[in-house]
């Protein structure tokens, strides 16, 4: 069986023909109809895909993109290709690899510049709580301090150390 006739079979299929309209060997011509007004939208000719405009609808307009198949004719394709550079001399690759190795000096003199900046940021910040827990350390023993003082000279004691008249302290006894 030839390549055609199996196209052709193919083509007689109903799924193959709805889904693969890429087995058609013509190009289908767009079903819109022409009306004075309507711009013809055969968008783009590519040369692997067309795409035709189908009718129009309420939410939009909808189009079909059909795909050709690759051709085998053994035409080379067009390929945009940079053009080709010139190769470096010595001095100029010289010259890239000491740019490159001043800015790695660079940047690993800022890298520890701010390593150092942190560093110096967490021992202010040690020192800094390191002092408030001393102060707070002396504040409380100075407390302490003045509190034992009190009991021992009798005027941290409070009412207890006078008669219970001389704080208005009544007794009742309750029958």
């Amino acid at each position: 069986m030839t390549l055609t006739a199996y196209k052709e079979k193919l083509q007689q299929l109903p799924l193959a023909s709805i889904f693969c309209s890429c087995f058609r060997p013509k190009v289908r011509e767009a079903t819109v109809d022409k009306k004075e007004g309507i711009v013809d939208l055969n968008l783009c000719n590519i040369r692997d895909m067309e795409v035709i405009e189908l009718s129009k609808r309420a939410s939009g307009q909808a189009f079909e993109v059909i795909l050709k198949p690759p051709t085998f004719d053994g035409s080379p394709e067009l390929r945009v290709t940079t053009p080709p550079r010139p190769k470096p001399s010595l001095e100029e690759i010289q010259k890239k690899l000491d740019a490159a190795l001043e800015r790695r000096k660079c940047q690993e003199a800022e890298l520890l510049k701010h390593l150092a900046e942190r560093r110096e940021h967490e021992r202010e910040v040690a020192l800094k709580a390191l002092t408030k827990d001393r102060h707070d350390q002396r504040r409380e023993q100075q407390n302490t301090f003045n509190y034992t003082e009190k009991e021992k000279h009798g005027e941290g004691v409070g009412c207890k150390a006078f008669s219970d008249e001389a704080c208005g302290i009544r007794r009742v006894a309750v029958v």
